[in-house]
Protein backbone atom coordinates (compact mmCIF):
# COMPACT_ATOMS: atom_id res chain seq x y z
CA UNK A 1 0.00 0.00 0.00
CA UNK A 2 2.73 2.17 0.65
CA UNK A 3 4.43 1.96 -2.34
CA UNK A 4 1.34 2.27 -4.32
CA UNK A 5 0.85 6.22 -2.27
CA UNK A 6 4.37 7.05 -3.23
CA UNK A 7 3.80 5.89 -6.39
CA UNK A 8 0.52 7.90 -6.98
CA UNK A 9 2.47 10.89 -5.49
CA UNK A 10 5.54 10.64 -7.86
CA UNK A 11 3.06 10.71 -10.76
CA UNK A 12 1.15 14.09 -9.44
CA UNK A 13 4.50 15.27 -9.19
CA UNK A 14 5.65 14.47 -12.74
CA UNK A 15 2.34 15.41 -14.11
CA UNK A 16 2.54 18.96 -12.39
CA UNK A 17 6.25 19.08 -13.48
CA UNK A 18 5.39 18.60 -17.42
CA UNK A 19 4.58 22.74 -18.16
CA UNK A 20 2.90 21.09 -21.27
CA UNK A 21 -0.11 19.86 -18.73
CA UNK A 22 -2.85 21.77 -16.77
CA UNK A 23 -2.97 18.87 -14.19
CA UNK A 24 -5.67 20.78 -12.45
CA UNK A 25 -8.44 18.24 -13.58
CA UNK A 26 -6.24 14.97 -13.76
CA UNK A 27 -6.94 12.29 -10.99
CA UNK A 28 -4.49 9.81 -10.73
CA UNK A 29 -4.60 6.35 -8.65
CA UNK A 30 -2.12 2.88 -8.59
CA UNK A 31 -2.42 -0.47 -7.57
CA UNK A 32 0.38 -2.54 -7.44
CA UNK A 33 2.11 -0.48 -9.93
CA UNK A 34 -0.71 -0.25 -12.50
CA UNK A 35 -1.57 3.81 -13.07
CA UNK A 36 -4.85 5.06 -14.01
CA UNK A 37 -5.78 8.49 -15.64
CA UNK A 38 -8.40 10.17 -14.90
CA UNK A 39 -10.96 13.51 -15.66
CA UNK A 40 -10.01 15.98 -18.29
CA UNK A 41 -7.98 18.35 -20.63
CA UNK A 42 -8.25 21.11 -22.85
CA UNK A 43 -6.63 19.87 -25.71
CA UNK A 44 -5.69 16.42 -26.96
CA UNK A 45 -2.20 17.04 -26.98
CA UNK A 46 -2.42 17.05 -23.26
CA UNK A 47 -3.43 13.99 -23.12
CA UNK A 48 -0.69 12.47 -25.14
CA UNK A 49 1.97 14.24 -23.13
CA UNK A 50 0.27 13.04 -19.69
CA UNK A 51 0.73 9.20 -20.99
CA UNK A 52 4.23 10.27 -22.05
CA UNK A 53 4.59 11.82 -18.37
CA UNK A 54 3.50 8.64 -15.99
CA UNK A 55 5.74 6.50 -18.72
CA UNK A 56 8.82 8.80 -17.32
CA UNK A 57 8.11 7.98 -13.58
CA UNK A 58 9.86 4.63 -11.70
CA UNK A 59 7.39 1.82 -10.65
CA UNK A 60 4.66 2.18 -12.84
CA UNK A 61 4.57 -1.65 -14.76
CA UNK A 62 1.25 -0.18 -16.79
CA UNK A 63 -0.90 2.84 -17.17
CA UNK A 64 -4.77 2.54 -17.85
CA UNK A 65 -5.52 5.99 -19.21
CA UNK A 66 -9.70 7.67 -19.13
CA UNK A 67 -8.70 10.87 -19.72
CA UNK A 68 -11.47 12.71 -21.93
CA UNK A 69 -10.51 16.14 -23.39
CA UNK A 70 -13.25 19.16 -23.31
CA UNK A 71 -12.13 21.29 -25.71
CA UNK A 72 -13.35 25.14 -24.26
CA UNK A 73 -15.58 26.85 -26.82
CA UNK A 74 -12.91 28.92 -28.68
CA UNK A 75 -11.17 25.54 -29.20
CA UNK A 76 -13.62 23.78 -31.01
CA UNK A 77 -13.55 23.70 -34.93
CA UNK A 78 -15.69 22.33 -37.58
CA UNK A 79 -14.84 18.96 -38.40
CA UNK A 80 -14.27 20.32 -42.58
CA UNK A 81 -11.95 22.90 -40.87
CA UNK A 82 -10.03 20.15 -38.90
CA UNK A 83 -10.21 17.57 -42.24
CA UNK A 84 -8.73 20.96 -44.00
CA UNK A 85 -5.79 21.60 -41.32
CA UNK A 86 -4.59 17.73 -41.30
CA UNK A 87 -4.00 17.53 -44.75
CA UNK A 88 -2.22 20.91 -44.74
CA UNK A 89 0.09 19.92 -42.11
CA UNK A 90 0.78 16.40 -43.85
CA UNK A 91 1.96 17.56 -47.22
CA UNK A 92 4.26 20.50 -45.09
CA UNK A 93 5.51 17.55 -43.41
CA UNK A 94 8.60 16.08 -45.68
CA UNK A 95 9.05 13.20 -43.87
CA UNK A 96 5.54 11.68 -45.22
CA UNK A 97 4.86 10.42 -48.82
CA UNK A 98 3.08 12.72 -50.87
CA UNK A 99 -0.98 11.44 -50.95
CA UNK A 100 -0.12 7.98 -48.76
CA UNK A 101 -2.10 9.04 -45.84
CA UNK A 102 -5.80 9.63 -45.75
CA UNK A 103 -8.11 12.17 -43.14
CA UNK A 104 -11.28 11.48 -41.67
CA UNK A 105 -12.82 13.39 -39.28
CA UNK A 106 -15.97 13.16 -37.32
CA UNK A 107 -16.94 15.23 -34.07
CA UNK A 108 -13.15 16.27 -33.48
CA UNK A 109 -11.96 12.72 -33.38
CA UNK A 110 -9.24 11.95 -36.58
CA UNK A 111 -8.33 8.49 -38.29
CA UNK A 112 -5.66 8.11 -40.25
CA UNK A 113 -5.37 5.72 -43.22
CA UNK A 114 -3.59 4.62 -45.79
CA UNK A 115 -0.02 2.75 -46.54
CA UNK A 116 3.77 4.11 -45.81
CA UNK A 117 7.34 2.73 -46.38
CA UNK A 118 8.34 3.18 -42.83
CA UNK A 119 6.83 3.17 -39.25
CA UNK A 120 8.30 6.33 -38.65
CA UNK A 121 6.41 7.90 -41.66
CA UNK A 122 3.17 6.61 -39.31
CA UNK A 123 3.76 7.97 -36.16
CA UNK A 124 4.96 11.63 -37.67
CA UNK A 125 1.76 12.00 -38.93
CA UNK A 126 0.03 11.19 -35.86
CA UNK A 127 2.37 13.76 -34.26
CA UNK A 128 1.39 16.61 -36.88
CA UNK A 129 -2.33 15.73 -36.02
CA UNK A 130 -2.15 15.34 -32.14
CA UNK A 131 -1.43 19.50 -31.68
CA UNK A 132 -4.33 20.78 -34.21
CA UNK A 133 -7.02 22.74 -32.55
CA UNK A 134 -10.26 21.40 -32.13
CA UNK A 135 -9.32 17.56 -32.26
CA UNK A 136 -10.14 15.54 -29.66
CA UNK A 137 -8.59 12.14 -30.50
CA UNK A 138 -6.32 10.40 -33.33
CA UNK A 139 -7.12 6.64 -34.43
CA UNK A 140 -3.83 5.96 -36.38
CA UNK A 141 -4.81 3.22 -38.73
CA UNK A 142 -1.88 3.65 -41.21
CA UNK A 143 -0.35 0.55 -42.15
CA UNK A 144 3.67 -0.03 -43.06
CA UNK A 145 3.40 -2.24 -46.42
CA UNK A 146 5.20 -5.67 -46.32
CA UNK A 147 8.58 -5.64 -48.25
CA UNK A 148 9.33 -9.17 -49.90
CA UNK A 149 12.32 -11.37 -48.66
CA UNK A 150 12.19 -9.82 -45.31
CA UNK A 151 13.69 -12.91 -43.70
CA UNK A 152 14.80 -12.98 -39.71
CA UNK A 153 14.81 -9.07 -38.64
CA UNK A 154 15.08 -10.76 -35.02
CA UNK A 155 19.10 -10.50 -34.99
CA UNK A 156 19.19 -6.73 -36.17
CA UNK A 157 16.57 -5.56 -33.85
CA UNK A 158 18.70 -7.68 -30.75
CA UNK A 159 21.34 -5.89 -31.96
CA UNK A 160 19.79 -2.27 -31.86
CA UNK A 161 18.48 -3.02 -28.24
CA UNK A 162 21.70 -3.92 -27.15
CA UNK A 163 23.19 -0.78 -28.51
CA UNK A 164 21.05 0.88 -26.42
CA UNK A 165 22.13 -1.25 -23.24
CA UNK A 166 19.37 -3.43 -23.06
CA UNK A 167 20.35 -7.11 -21.73
CA UNK A 168 19.59 -10.14 -24.08
CA UNK A 169 19.13 -12.27 -20.68
CA UNK A 170 16.28 -9.76 -20.13
CA UNK A 171 14.73 -9.39 -23.64
CA UNK A 172 13.54 -11.53 -25.81
CA UNK A 173 13.20 -11.24 -30.17
CA UNK A 174 11.27 -12.86 -32.11
CA UNK A 175 10.33 -12.00 -36.07
CA UNK A 176 9.04 -13.96 -39.18
CA UNK A 177 7.85 -12.13 -41.75
CA UNK A 178 7.96 -8.63 -41.02
CA UNK A 179 5.65 -9.32 -37.10
CA UNK A 180 7.91 -8.98 -34.43
CA UNK A 181 7.21 -9.96 -30.76
CA UNK A 182 9.09 -8.83 -27.98
CA UNK A 183 9.32 -10.30 -24.26
CA UNK A 184 11.22 -10.33 -21.18
CA UNK A 185 11.14 -8.09 -18.64
CA UNK A 186 12.87 -4.32 -17.94
CA UNK A 187 13.10 -1.54 -14.98
CA UNK A 188 10.47 0.96 -16.53
CA UNK A 189 7.71 1.77 -18.46
CA UNK A 190 9.39 3.87 -20.91
CA UNK A 191 12.44 1.34 -21.41
CA UNK A 192 9.47 -1.06 -22.61
CA UNK A 193 8.13 1.78 -24.80
CA UNK A 194 11.60 2.62 -26.27
CA UNK A 195 11.95 -1.15 -26.94
CA UNK A 196 9.05 -1.33 -29.01
CA UNK A 197 10.22 1.99 -30.88
CA UNK A 198 13.73 0.21 -31.42
CA UNK A 199 11.68 -3.07 -32.86
CA UNK A 200 9.71 -0.49 -34.99
CA UNK A 201 12.90 0.68 -36.52
CA UNK A 202 14.01 -2.75 -38.33
CA UNK A 203 13.55 -2.97 -41.94
CA UNK A 204 10.90 -4.87 -42.88
CA UNK A 205 8.81 -4.43 -39.96
CA UNK A 206 5.05 -4.49 -39.72
CA UNK A 207 4.01 -5.04 -36.98
CA UNK A 208 5.43 -5.01 -33.58
CA UNK A 209 3.50 -7.41 -30.32
CA UNK A 210 5.37 -5.89 -27.18
CA UNK A 211 4.55 -8.39 -24.19
CA UNK A 212 7.33 -6.65 -21.72
CA UNK A 213 6.66 -6.79 -18.05
CA UNK A 214 7.92 -4.04 -16.06
CA UNK A 215 9.46 -5.69 -12.99
CA UNK A 216 9.16 -4.35 -9.53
Amino acid sequence: MSNDIQLKQAVLDELAWEPSINAAHIGVTANNGVVTLMGHVDAYAEKVAAEAAVGRVKGVKALAEKIEVKLPSLSKRGDDDIAAAAVNRLVWDSSIPKDAVKVKVQDGWVTLSGQVEWFFQKEAAAVEIRGLMGVTGVSNQISVKTRPNVGDISEGIRHALHRSWYDDNNVKVTARDGKVELTGTVHTWSDRQMAGMTAWAAPGATSVQNDISVRS
